[in-house]
């Protein structure tokens, strides 16, 4: 990602920049006297928040395999806002620390914002984090597996909306003159692909009946290992908002890592996207200032990449120390980056989404059998694998689906920046063919952003099975990661 430069001087008839001061020049008989950070008759402007949506304790924690109930708070989640505006424009980004929300909770907050404040729902973009150190936003047990689109919010799901609502308009309330600037870094030692093709011979069952070429984390040493099934993405893009003396107001940075984990059972956290948030306040000296300084992570594409060396050493750490070790070294990594920002004091926003059309995957004549046969066997019959019964009651509350749902894709512009949103866990393939053919300067995509339906592999990806293909944890068609390449990019052609 590049750096996006100011121009210190516009010559012919703009206004001139110079240490924060209006100069103003006389070409021909025409003068021009501008404000330090206007453009023209338009200034940028920025304010952000961030609302408290811990849960209360007693809820199941979802993201692993079992759901312990919450039992102590290690820290506070938060939906944290930032929104900009141009003079013209308005657009919010938001993250949520969540493992991932149904889009009807996203929705619902939009619309509240939309009818108190005016700003389109289009031009709201709201993200999960994807820790798995939060109680469920998608229902509880089996609602959190079947459609349920039309049925009314839960207690916490209602919270969440209302808390993402008050964040935004709160946010909206500290606009202030502000500038703003982006670049990257690259921090590669915490990015890892988690899956993996094995050596020939050696055997991957899955709980389909079949045999996979990939297997998700395969374990630390394990000699069968023969390379990586895909890339890394070690960029992690950021983007800073000053106000016009200097002081932070806001942080939104973007990596590709799923989560980091090494949570006891039980506990909340925000896992390494809050500590990353508290290292750089501390960094910047943002403590106590108000309004408040927000730093805020996203997830990038990470569907297919984790935080585990598979041939490295297996290094133990301590609750919480993986997640601070990750956590400072993107931070510090980032404060040296931002030493370089160039800020501009105008940059022109903008916004399309479009709502796109999936099939969902359906299973073969031939798993639909072997589901019913693994239904119907005893639970003290075992299987070629572990799983086998539960992605066949999985697969069973599927049919609950419709066969087609729209998604929303969502492109917003900043300047010459790009960010894309996609509401999957999305691999991050995705997420580099999208930075290399987007027609922007710059560009990084959000996932797990406007709702969540599952992972989103590549169809190459497909071929190789694995847990993210298997279907259920994968809902649509094979090719509907090229459709939404294919859509965001065009929606990125339209505003450029």
């Amino acid at each position: 990602m590049k750096k996006i430069l100011s121009k210190d001087f516009i010559l012919f008839g703009r206004n001139i920049r110079l240490h924060g001061l209006t100069i103003c020049m006389v070409f021909l008989t025409y003068m021009v006297c501008v404000p330090a950070f206007s453009q023209g008759n338009r200034s940028f402007q920025a304010g952000a928040h961030k609302s408290n949506i811990t849960p209360k304790l007693g809820g199941p924690i979802i993201g692993n395999w079992n759901s312990p109930p919450a039992e102590y708070v290690h820290d506070e989640l938060y939906a944290r806002s930032i929104v900009m505006d141009d003079g013209e424009t308005k657009l919010v980004v938001v993250t949520v620390d969540n493992v991932g929300v149904d889009q009807k909770v996203f929705d619902a907050a939009k619309q509240t914002i939309e009818e108190a404040t005016g700003i389109p729902a289009s031009h709201v973009l709201i993200a999960s984090t994807h820790t798995h150190s939060a109680t469920s936003a998608r229902g509880v047990g089996d609602k959190g597996r079947e459609w349920h689109a039309d049925e009314p919010l839960d207690e916490y799901q209602s919270f969440m909306a209302s808390r993402i609502s008050d964040g935004v308009q709160i946010a909206l309330r500290n606009l202030e003159p502000a500038k703003i600037g982006w670049g990257s870094v690259d921090v590669p030692q915490h990015v890892f692909n988690r899956r993996w093709k094995m050596k020939p011979g050696t055997p991957v069952p899955n709980p389909l009946g079949g045999t996979d070429i990939a297997k998700m984390n395969p374990g630390v040493g394990n000699p069968d290992l023969l390379e990586p099934a895909g890339p890394t993405d070690p960029e992690v893009s950021y983007i800073s908002i000053q106000a016009i003396d200097g002081r932070p107001l806001a942080l939104l940075a973007n990596y590709s890592l799923h989560y980091v984990g090494g949570v006891p059972k039980g506990h909340i956290s925000a896992d390494y996207f809050g500590m990353f948030a508290d290292k750089i306040q501390e960094l910047l000296g943002a403590d106590r200032q108000n309004p408040g300084f927000v730093s805020m992570m996203s997830n990038g594409t990470s569907g297919d990449i984790n935080n585990i060396n598979f041939r490295g050493p297996n290094v133990k750490h301590p609750p919480y120390g993986k997640m601070k070790v990750v956590a400072d070294d993107v931070a510090n990594a980032v404060m040296k980056g931002y030493q370089d920002i160039s800020y501009q004091d105008w940059v022109p926003l903008s916004a399309k989404q479009a709502q796109l059309k999936l099939k969902v995957r359906r299973p073969s004549p031939e798993l639909a059998k072997f589901v019913e046969e693994v239904n119907a066997r005893p639970e003290s019959v075992k299987g070629r694998h572990s799983l086998e019964k539960t992605y066949a009651k999985r697969i069973k509350q599927m049919e609950t689906f419709p066969d087609d749902i729209d998604v929303i894709i969502q492109a917003f512009k900043i300047g010459d920046l790009g960010i894309g949103a996609i509401p999957f866990e999305t691999f991050v393939e995705i997420g580099l063919e999208l930075k290399e053919r987007s027609p922007l300067d710059d560009h990084f995509t959000i996932g797990l952003a406007n709702g969540l339906y599952g992972y989103l592999p590549t169809p190459e990806q497909h071929k190789l099975g694995g847990y993210e293909t298997w279907l259920s944890t994968n809902r649509v068609e094979e090719v509907a990661s090229d459709k939404i390449v294919a859509q965001l990019l065009a929606l990125f052609n339209d505003l450029k």
